[in-house]
């Protein structure tokens, strides 16, 4: 009898692994006697963690009333600090009266990121959007227009001045460090030494010490009654240090980009600049975006240091509203509260990083 006389078997669906929690706990967790000793000894140290926690900052926690309410308190957290002190911490010495200008600021920030998440909607009218609202927005902080009081920037602080240095620094750094890239990689002497001296510099140097130059020493050396505003020379300094870390991110990316991409894109008889953002540079940027990512984050958190130059961000704000003698002791709670914040920001840049990572990822095989 040959097979094609057998009678066809019936397709079954293919086997479902079915692991219980016993199981997995047994084979992850308990399966020999020191693996039992640390899961164990983890279990208490992370209940004995949690139960303090929640004691302190949840059942003992005074959420609202004045000073005297948490010292009364004692054990427990002082949560009415933030009630207090969530104005000067978000928004600095921005005029109390005007701080909804700033607050509505961030909202219309948080908002257009929000929708540029989306990559459908990228286009034109999105181009357009940002472009009216960064308008919006910088009426609202200066004002003087619109019979809005005028705000200086030396008024300007907490969460909007921590979001303006930092975007501002990654948005117009990137070109920049994109051009250091390829600068470095020229075959013209002259242009690749400029590069590599700039880089090697400003990376050698720590940014305080950029940001004190960019906000002291650079005012001497212009010509008498010529100064700039110290905002946008610290905003200079941010550009000019995240540049140079920029630069080798993407010149990393360049070099990972396969040689016969290279060949291919000269075989086809395009220019330099057509090879470099039609075929390269494309290539190149997907590759780093992990490293990318990691950079922006960091400058982000980096703004911190421009308390150096008199500028109030969000984490000097927050020590500027503990100098309060009946609040000082209420560190940790101010404290928690803008790690969230930052926690919150960046955990939305890495998760949206990675979203874009895997579908630019699709199709490629490396």
């Amino acid at each position: 009898m040959s097979t094609a006389d057998l009678p066809a078997s019936p397709i079954s669906a293919a086997p479902v692994m079915r692991v219980g929690v016993l199981r997995w706990l047994r084979e992850n967790l308990f399966n020999s006697w020191y693996n039992a000793l640390l899961t164990l000894v983890a279990v208490y140290v992370l209940y004995s963690v949690i139960a303090r926690f929640v004691s302190w900052g949840v059942i003992h926690a005074v959420w609202s009333g004045p000073a005297t309410a948490c010292q009364a308190a004692g054990a427990g957290a002082c949560w009415a600090v933030i009630g207090e002190k969530y104005r000067f911490i978000l928004f600095g010495r921005y005029d109390y009266e005007e701080q909804w200008r700033p607050c509505l600021m961030v909202l219309l920030f948080i908002g257009l990121v929000g929708v540029s998440s989306f990559r459908q909607l990228w286009g034109r009218v999105l181009g357009a959007a940002w472009a009216v609202g960064l308008i919006v927005m910088a009426v609202l902080m200066f004002g003087g227009v619109l019979g809005l009081p005028y705000v200086t920037t030396e008024n300007w602080g907490g969460l909007p001045l921590t979001l303006i240095l930092s975007v501002t620094a990654c948005v117009c750094a990137f070109p920049v460090g994109v051009v250091l890239a390829l600068g470095r990689r020229s075959h013209l002497p002259a242009i690749r030494s400029v590069c590599v001296a700039y880089i090697e510099f400003v990376r050698g140097v720590p940014l305080v010490t950029v940001l004190f130059m960019a906000s002291i020493m650079f005012p001497l050396l212009l010509p008498p009654g010529m100064n700039f505003n110290k905002l946008l020379r610290v905003e200079i300094g941010l550009i000019l240090f995240a540049a140079a870390y920029l630069a080798e991110i993407v010149r990393g990316g360049l070099q990972a980009v396969a040689k016969g991409q290279y060949e291919a894109a000269d075989s086809l008889g395009l220019s330099y600049v057509q090879k470099t953002t039609l075929i390269v540079l494309p290539q190149a940027l997907r590759i780093v975006i992990p490293a990318l990512v990691n950079t922006f984050i960091g400058t982000f958190k980096d703004t911190t240091l421009v308390i150096i130059v008199g500028l109030f961000d969000l984490l000097s704000a927050a020590k500027t509203a503990l100098q309060d003698p009946p609040w000082r002791g209420a560190y940790w709670e101010v404290y928690l509260f803008i790690a969230l914040i930052y926690f919150g920001f960046c955990f939305f840049i890495s998760k949206y990083s990675q979203n874009l990572e895997a579908r630019l990822r699709r199709g490629v095989h490396r």
